[in-house]
């Protein structure tokens, strides 16, 4: 696999030289001061790749295009903007970047309830605690006509929740859930978040469905023509929040989106925290499924307490069977001819890095840990295969 860390450009708080020092020899990155929807232009692609490899390793992935909220709504400027992101595309190519990473989740990118879940050991990490969500769209946000999509038993339990809660923790679930896109440490507010909710009012998983496949029907082919490999991210969640449609969440998901589109560069990013979050998921099917629709790895592990409960584990530890998976994908790999781009995804945060400006997710001990851990599974499975 080609090991990878995520950076999140100029103003990310960890280094390149940090990053440098994992043993890494590719970032995954984006242009993230680029409005969504502009054009990436060459100067500025390659302005990114002289700063990158004046650290010493080159960019490898881009993480993400973003896809403009017209797009999913395909109202507006959608179509300007899909003409945009061809150009980009093409303007991606001529740099020589190979793979792209998108996702077509409304609003929201990822959504967790807590960021600082306290381990045993005093580590900290992701959690996401349906009846908390539950909590905050019924009482805090206080979604119009939210009733209808809770029952009375669950309306009753998230009360509960609710006021159990201070004051102050009250207002870190609310900034919690509302915290923008990765890379971001700007919230939306409830107003912004509901009028961004009312344009999807009239917007089903059918519907949005629907024009993701008029976007691919009119990108995937000019990336397959450009020798480009785009990989959709999974739902994260991979389930509805704020009654909002979600499309990549399963197996059948996937079997539609590449049936629709049927070009190898309309491919997946296989991030198995957030297809293994859906028990019913079966993370290693999905690889002999569609093997040859994956063009970029996430690699994390997910522990469900129980059905209303899932936090982020250590790499190795947890539902998700990582060795079996591990040795899957290395047969992919093999057959394919292929050594895929792989990123140890989130990671805990340590006491050794408390205090420090972070993202959530992203603190570097807590990567390094993941990436240690999955280069020696990985050594250690291909050593048994090829004895």
């Amino acid at each position: 696999m080609q090991q990878t860390m995520r950076w999140f450009g100029p103003n990310d708080t960890i280094a390149l030289r940090d990053i440098r020092q994992c043993g890494v020899k590719g970032i995954v990155t984006a242009l993230h001061e680029i409005p969504v929807g502009a054009i990436w232009t060459i100067d500025a692609i390659k302005e990114r790749q002289e700063i990158i490899r004046n650290a010493g390793m080159e960019w490898t992935v881009i993480e993400s295009l973003p896809v403009h909220e017209d797009i999913k709504k395909a109202n507006g400027e959608y179509k300007k903007y899909i003409e945009n992101y061809k150009i980009s595309l093409k303007n991606i190519a001529e740099c020589g970047i190979k793979v792209v990473t998108y996702n077509f989740m409304p609003i929201l990118d990822w959504v967790r309830t807590h960021h600082a879940f306290e381990n045993s050991d005093g580590s900290k990490s992701l959690l996401y605690n349906q009846v908390a969500f539950n909590y905050f769209d019924l009482f805090l946000l206080k979604r119009p006509n939210v009733e209808k999509d809770y029952s009375d038993k669950e309306k009753q339990i998230a009360l509960a929740y609710g006021n159990a809660l201070s004051k102050t923790e009250k207002q870190l679930l609310f900034k919690n859930v509302l915290l923008g896109l990765p890379g971001s440490t700007i919230n939306f507010t409830a107003e912004q978040i509901l009028v961004l909710l009312e344009n999807y009012a009239t917007i089903d998983n059918d519907k949005l469905r629907e024009n993701l496949i008029h976007f691919l029907s009119e990108v995937a082919p000019v990336a397959e023509e450009l020798d480009l490999k785009m990989a959709i991210h999974p739902d994260d969640p991979p389930f509805s929040v704020l009654g909002l449609p979600r499309i990549v969440c399963s197996e059948e998901d996937l079997k539609m989106i590449f049936e629709a589109v049927a070009v190898n560069a309309n491919g997946l990013c296989y991030c198995t925290g957030s297809l293994g979050a859906n028990p019913a998921n079966d993370l290693v099917k999905i690889i002999d499924d569609f093997g040859d629709r994956i063009h970029f790895l996430h690699l994390r592990n997910i522990i469900r307490d129980d059905e209303s409960v899932f936090r982020e584990s250590e790499h190795l530890y947890g539902n998700n069977p990582m060795e079996s998976i591990m040795e899957k994908l290395i047969e992919l790999m093999d057959s394919r001819g292929v050594s895929l781009p792989m990123r140890p995804d989130h990671g805990f945060l340590h006491s050794i890095e408390e205090g420090k400006e972070q993202y959530p997710g992203y603190s570097l001990v807590g990567r390094l840990k993941g990436l240690a851990e999955l280069r020696g599974l990985e050594m250690g499975i291909s050593f048994k295969l090829n004895e």
